[in-house]
């Protein structure tokens, strides 16, 4: 019986099929950014033990998956209308062109700043719009404060709060969890 791979096995099957990703919609022209927990990871957070994910404009959809696919990536449509997945064997990448609810536009992606990513350079989210992201998928389904605690920690001088105060005021669960961590003193 094959044995079952390990955490770091997947981990780095994970950061290969990242750069891969990315250096196939740099090669294909195509705009992006690195966002989620590897983006939280490049800014200094814990690293995640499973996906990757970038974004896309929904403009750039089609021209995202044809890169993809040149650059001979397994792209699988899933039944969600607002991203495609790239795969290999146990692992995927996620390419977003929707978030929180909203079409990715070229601003986000604008804002984000080109850093060395596992020796691959690469357009990565700010810090403020990773928080805003994360904050912004919060709801009654997922509510998980355990992971987004260390990555608020790990972000918080490079975070604009006002900011992410004002863009996330209607969702209550993202609201209770800047009041923790105005309780814990990670941010003013």
């Amino acid at each position: 019986m094959p044995s079952q791979p390990t955490v770091d096995d997947l981990r780095e099957n994970v950061r290969d099929l990242l750069k891969r990703t990315a250096v196939a919609l740099k090669e294909g022209g195509v705009p992006f950014a690195l966002c989620g927990g590897y983006a939280a990871y490049v800014r200094g957070a814990p690293e995640p033990d499973h996906d990757a994910d970038f974004l896309v404009p929904a403009a750039e959809t089609e021209r995202a998956a044809k890169a993809l696919a040149d650059a001979g990536l397994q792209v699988v449509d899933p039944a969600e209308d607002w991203l495609l997945k790239v795969v290999r064997d146990d692992v995927f990448v996620d390419v977003l062109w929707r978030t929180c609810g909203r079409p990715v536009e070229t601003d986000l992606i604008d804002r984000a700043d080109v850093l060395p990513v596992l020796s691959v350079q690469m357009p990565v989210l700010a810090a403020t719009d990773i928080l805003i992201t994360k904050l912004m998928a919060l709801d009654e389904h997922y509510c998980d404060f355990t992971k987004m605690l260390p990555v608020a920690r790990a972000l918080r001088e490079q975070v604009d709060w006002p900011l992410v105060v004002r863009e996330v005021a209607g969702n209550d669960f993202a609201v209770v969890f800047l009041q923790l961590l105005r309780r814990l003193a990670v941010v003013p």
